[in-house]
Parts: C-alpha cells; structure tokens; sequence
C-alpha cells in the first residue's frame, strides 16, 4: 500500500473554490479508480493557504493508473490554476 502526500500552496482568494474543488469532483472522480482507498485533505493550522492532500491507493500502479487518467487529466489544469506551488512525497506504508 502507497500513500502519496501532495503539498499545495494556494492562491489566497482560491481557498474555498479548492476545498469545494477537492470534495466536489477530485476526490469523487478518483474515488471510482480501482486500487483507491482513501483521500484527505488537511489545512495547515499555522499557514492556512498551505493544504496537504493525503491519497492511498493500493499500489504504486493503481496511483499511476489514476494520474494517467482520462479523469485526472480533464480535472488537472483546473486543480493547477488554484496553487502556485505543489510538492510530492510518496511512502511506502508498513504498519
């Protein structure tokens, strides 16, 4: 089991639009991909504008098979015009 963390940094005037983005249609679309098994979306409490997405799919290919998406990609540049910076960390989870 992987367990991705994306790190967005977003627009302060895309706050809102992003977590109603995120429950609305990312999470939905994704949750239909074989191999997923959960998505959170966490604020910073001390930096509100920073938000961590946290994705665990059964596998690295099951992730892979998502961000190759028909779906992913149609809601990918509407994701990216609401952050100015991402950053990506995957783990492996073992316990």
């Amino acid at each position: 089991m992987i367990e991705r963390h994306v790190t967005f940094d977003v627009f302060p005037d895309q706050a809102g639009a992003f977590e109603q983005f995120f429950q609305e249609e990312y999470r939905p679309a994704m949750s239909k991909m074989p191999g997923f098994i959960r998505a959170d979306l966490l604020q910073e409490q001390e930096t509100p504008g920073r938000y961590q997405m946290v994705i665990r799919f059964e596998s690295g290919e099951a992730a892979a098979h998502w961000r190759a998406s028909a779906e992913h990609q149609a809601l990918s540049p509407r994701l990216k015009s609401m952050y100015s910076e991402s950053h990506l960390q995957v783990y492996e989870v073992v316990a």
